[in-house]
């Protein structure tokens, strides 16, 4: 992977977390300072013990979700691993920092071995030899085509990790919606102690697109975790490392188009479209052959079956209008540059 490649992030990032999200919150160096008698007093009294629900919001330097998404950009069609520090603030984790695992994930999950928590208790006491005393606090994996949710493998590791470090975090990352969409796909999540019953839906209201293959998994175990608000900050050292990136590598990303660097993921959108329209496409025709036997909950789920297919449709247009879009501005912006240039020069 060049450079230039993961340097597609550059813009989306900067977009993401630049003035025109609201959810930005503009903060010094200082609010990644790390004080360990505030932070022991917070871990001694534990108020997520007495709330499930106690942490709301997580806080991601811009620097952080950058190395996020280009690691997991990195893995391909592979799930990846890292985990992130920080520190704890009220209902808050705030994330300054984040680490790629040396774990070797599938298509479908990923989990860290032994080697890899060798890994982290090196790397951890590495950065506190060297003045920083951040603590681990989440983990964040990748998610390549398929939406910002918890599997059952995922909601087990996350139990997993609450047992026996809490607080900690689970952050998923898609990097293929990401470019895609042109905003970075990201989800927080937390999961409930055993045996707890939340009161009422828990369900977010936002349509993700799940492809045929994951949507028996997806929502299995949407009760046993919940989702925090994320928002992003950028400190002084965040800016100026994201302008030296941006300085160095401006012509190279602007040159990018997510129509080709992204043309597989949008393949297999195709395909999984098509292969829900033949589904539906079977569901219109036994609920016509069924005529009036047919229930007003057949009739239901052929309409909701129909809705989603629609929708996953317009997604897929829309984003392929935006790339093509992009592409015209850019040809418009920059194509013929150079020779106006040439013939300014000779009149």
């Amino acid at each position: 992977m060049t450079p230039s490649f993961h340097l597609e992030y550059l813009v989306v990032v900067a977009k993401y977390t630049g003035a025109v999200n609201t959810a930005l919150i503009s903060l010094p160096t200082t609010v990644q300072s790390y004080d360990a008698v505030e932070q022991k007093a917070i871990q001694d009294a534990k108020p997520w013990k007495k709330e499930p629900h106690y942490f709301k919001h997580v806080r991601i330097s811009a620097v952080a979700l950058l190395k996020m998404v280009m690691h997991a950009r990195s893995g391909g069609s592979i799930e990846v691993m890292g985990l992130m520090q920080g520190k704890i603030a009220g209902d808050t984790f705030i994330v300054s920092d984040a680490f790629r695992l040396p774990v070797e994930g599938t298509e479908t999950r990923v989990n860290a071995s032994d080697e890899a928590n060798e890994y982290v208790v090196q790397y951890l006491q590495s950065c506190r030899e060297n003045g920083r005393a951040d603590n681990a606090v989440g983990w964040y994996h990748s998610h390549p085509g398929y939406g910002c949710w918890l599997s059952g493998i995922d909601v087990n590791t996350q139990m997993t990790q609450q047992s026996f470090q809490d607080p900690f975090l689970a952050v998923v990352i898609d990097p293929d919606r990401t470019i895609s969409a042109g905003k970075v796909e990201i989800g927080a999540f937390r999961t409930y102690p055993e045996n707890y019953k939340p009161a009422g839906d828990q369900g977010g209201d936002d349509y993700q697109t799940i492809p045929l293959a994951k949507i028996e998994d997806f929502g299995a175990h949407a009760s046993q975790y919940y989702s925090l608000e994320i928002s992003h900050y950028k400190s002084s050292l965040d800016t100026y490392l994201l302008e030296l990136l941006w300085n160095k590598y401006w012509v190279s990303t602007l040159s990018q188009s997510p129509l080709f660097t992204n043309r597989e993921y949008s393949s297999k959108q195709m395909l999984d479209l098509s292969q829900k329209i033949r589904i539906a496409e079977k569901g219109v025709q036994a609920n016509s052959r069924g005529g009036s036997q047919v229930g007003s909950r057949t009739s239901f789920n052929k309409d909701n079956q129909l809705e989603k297919v629609v929708r996953d449709s317009n997604k897929i247009a829309g984003e392929e209008i935006t790339g093509l879009l992009a592409g015209e501005v850019k040809a418009r912006l920059f194509n013929g540059v150079g020779a106006t240039a040439r013939g300014e020069a000779q009149a």
